[in-house]
């Protein structure tokens, strides 16, 4: 080969300095990122050490980096995390989003720079790095620690903002004064892109990968995968949104998929090489001399990062119902720039509405955040207790009646209950409608009209093809739940009007969008509007077929939604971590490996003394396919036992240093769960006057009394001697099975 082509030729350059730079880095334990964007500046035309030819092939590499780095971090998400990651993530993401981008904007003002510059600015500086939070949390052995679930959370929410935003920053550039109403439908465009291919893709991928899965070994794994991948970034092209947004929307689907950890794993080669190239390229777009000519706004926008995440992370936490030390600790976690900000930044460039310069120098502001990110997470605790020293104490006690109470077990309202349900039910369906009528009226109402020529014919046949894919999520607004409506009418639940008016408000839902269907594609009297729609929904309640068809579509939809979940929750060794305030407020539940080199291990938990020596206490043994709740002190423990244990996060801490962290083994494990829960003992409760010891609670439910609270005082671990009383809250860990008969015993 006399000629070799430039691309092979730079990419040599590129990846033998990123391979030299990104080892070098490891050995000084710093992250890789940073050293892809140094062997970039090394690499690049501006120092000149060596020879790369044609940058705009890189580029073109580049984005393909960005479609997979999008892609990765879709299939780490999947909408069941973003549904389970609490308010508290949502509370503190949109408040440090909120703030960040204010800062960023007014940064920018005071930079003397223009309006969409600032708004950029904005929205690189207000996501923090996934990548590095998540790296840091191993590497210092934070994993467990309450605050770092958290963080996570927030996280998760930040990926969704920032895929928001990709959308939007290129509308907003399109003029200075963008109308309203291409505002809006920008907005719904984007969530009727992601919400008809989540409801159709959760409804047939998962199907399509079961049926072909004797088929797919890895290699044809892969290349399905990455088809996936790819034809929904040419479809999101297509109408007008980001690749960036189509190959984060394909993630999310295969997350939910059973093969989502196999696909993860065979992308992820595939990914580190494309994301490799697109970090080298950020690099490559730096040049000393311009990070030394500005270094004031570097050193500017640094600060603004630090101060800004750190302060807006700890109140949005704090507002969530978090405590002081959980708030602090996760703010300190987040003052970093995200890979987000690379990927905004370069789309700022490519649209050519922001500064040239802005690349550069949020690069390097994203080099000094990241570079500090560990000594920061280091330093959260010895700030939470001089905060605690040295604040008021009125401070103090607000904050922590901004805390959260949990509810106590023995307190459930069954109407509540029930009307959450059919918020969520009606929600979700009338939404899953609306997309329907959005995407008829906008794109397939043209579209017969082109191919059938006749205008009422087209406006027929569209009214049929809407209202029957509609039919079925119709029956479900209209009749979910009416069972428990029913059951609890003939229980004699006395008030009985906000029944009746749950029951009215869905037949006049399910009316008013038929209505609107078609009122607007015929010119008819709102008389015959309501006759027909009314016709639609009685053939829509007393349809048989339909009736099948919708049990049908939702059971599918449903087990494909779960399926990956229930999987894992079987064979993880903890399931679902109660994580409630208790006495120093940071108590919860977490799970280790026992070692081959743990000193104790072959011996008893007798023998042991892991409560006196760590202060936590054992409440679960996982030994291979088994399950051992709230075991004696006659249980042994064995190399290759998971143990699960409650404890604070010193405590826990403390305990990792004698056992190795859990790994990531797939068990079949009992299904059986152990939680941490808190009851309030009424004067009707049987357990009044009674021991820990005569109680007998290990012995009756499995249950193990880990906190009394008190009127007046509190007390971990308590002694078997210690008596209920009125009013106690006494603190148990055991199988929610047991837990819940110990109440029904002992109410």
């Amino acid at each position: 080969m006399n000629h070799l082509p430039t691309l092979i030729s730079d990419l040599a350059v590129i990846l033998l300095a990123a391979g030299i730079i990104t080892i070098l880095f490891k050995a000084i334990k710093q992250p890789v990122v940073l050293g892809y964007i140094l062997a970039g500046l090394i690499a690049g035309p501006h120092l000149n050490l060596f020879h790369v030819t044609d940058i705009e092939n890189i580029r073109i590499w580049a984005e393909i980096g960005v479609v997979f780095l999008l892609f990765s971090l879709g299939l780490d998400f999947s909408f069941k995390k973003l549904i389970h990651v609490g308010g508290t993530a949502f509370i503190t993401a949109i408040t440090v989003v909120v703030g960040m981008m204010t800062l960023g904007y007014l940064t920018g003002k005071l930079l003397g720079w223009s309006h969409l510059n600032c708004l950029f600015l904005g929205g690189m500086i207000a996501m923090s790095s996934t990548t590095i939070i998540a790296k840091s949390f191993d590497d210092m052995g934070l994993r467990n620690q309450l605050f770092a679930g958290l963080v996570i959370g927030v996280l998760v929410v930040e990926d969704i903002v920032a895929v928001i935003l990709m959308v939007l920053l290129p509308t907003i550039s399109l003029g200075k004064d963008v109308p309203a109403v291409d505002m809006i439908f920008s907005v719904l465009r984007l969530v009727a892109f992601v919400a008809i291919w989540f409801l159709s893709g959760i409804f047939i991928i998962p199907t399509l990968l079961k049926k072909t899965k004797r088929w797919l070994n890895d290699e044809t794994m892969l290349v399905v995968s990455l088809a996936l991948c790819l034809g929904m970034v040419l479809f999101a092209t297509k109408i007008g949104l980001s690749a960036a947004l189509g190959a984060f929307v394909m993630g999310s689907l295969l997350a939910e998929t059973l093969e989502a950890e196999r696909i993860e794993h065979l992308v992820r080669p595939v990914k580190n090489f494309f994301g490799a190239i697109f970090f080298v390229s950020v690099g490559m777009m730096i040049s000393p001399i311009e990070l030394i000519h500005y270094w004031l706004p570097i050193l500017l926008i640094s600060v603004v990062v630090i101060v800004g995440q750190i302060s807006f992370g700890t109140l949005g936490m704090i507002l969530s119902g978090q405590p002081l030390k959980v708030a602090i600790q996760s703010g300190f976690s987040l003052p970093q720039v995200g890979e987000f900000a690379f990927i905004i930044a370069s789309l700022g460039l490519s649209l050519g509405v922001t500064r040239p310069d802005l690349y550069p120098i949020i690069v390097a502001v994203s080099v000094i955040t990241i570079f500090f990110t560990p000594f920061f997470i280091r330093a959260a605790e010895p700030v939470s207790k001089k905060l605690n020293r040295i604040l008021p104490a009125k401070w103090l006690k607000a904050i922590n009646r901004l805390s959260s109470s949990p509810q106590l077990v023995n307190s459930e309202n069954k109407f509540q209950h029930l009307f959450k349900d059919l918020m969520r039910i009606v929600g979700i369906y009338t939404f899953i409608c609306v997309v329907i009528i959005f995407v008829g009226m906008r794109y397939l109402n043209p579209l017969l009209h082109h191919i059938i020529g006749q205008k009422l014919l087209a406006d027929i046949v569209m009214a049929f093809v809407v209202i029957l894919l509609m039919t079925p999520f119709l029956r479900s607004i209209l009749v979910r739940k009416n069972r428990s409506i029913r059951q609890m009418i003939d229980d004699g639940y006395i008030n009985r009007g906000p029944l009746i008016a749950i029951m009215i408000a869905r037949i006049v839902i399910c009316m008013a969008l038929t209505m609107y269907v078609i009122g607007t594609l015929f010119n008819l009297s709102y008389m015959l509007i309501f006759t027909i729609a009314a016709m639609v929904i009685a053939i829509t309640f007393l349809s048989k077929w339909l009736k099948k068809s919708s049990i049908s579509i939702e059971n599918r939809f449903l087990n494909n939604l779960s399926a990956r979940q229930q999987y894992t929750e079987s064979k993880k060794p903890l399931r679902k971590e109660f994580v409630h305030n208790l006495l120093a407020r940071d108590i919860h539940l977490a799970d280790f490996e026992v070692t081959v080199n743990y000193p104790y291990a072959g011996q008893t938990l007798r023998e042991m003394h892991i409560r006196q020596r760590f202060g936590v206490n054992i409440v679960s043994i996982l030994r291979g396919d088994h399950r051992i709740n709230i075991p004696d002190g006659n249980e042994r423990i064995f190399p290759g036992d998971r143990i699960v244990v409650v404890g604070t996060d010193r405590q826990l801490m403390r305990l990792s240093y004698a056992i190795e962290e859990v790994n990531s083994q797939e068990n079949n494990l009992e299904a059986k769960d152990v939680v941490l829960e808190h009851l309030l003992l009424d004067e009707n409760s049987k357990l009044i006057g009674k021991t820990i010891a005569t109680a007998a609670l290990r012995e009756k439910y499995r249950c193990l009394v880990i906190g009394i609270e008190h009127q007046h005082s509190s007390k971990m671990n308590p002694d078997i001697t210690e008596e209920f009383r009125v009013n106690d809250v006494i603190w148990i860990v055991g199988e929610k099975q047991k837990i819940m008969q110990l109440v029904n015993d002992h109410a």
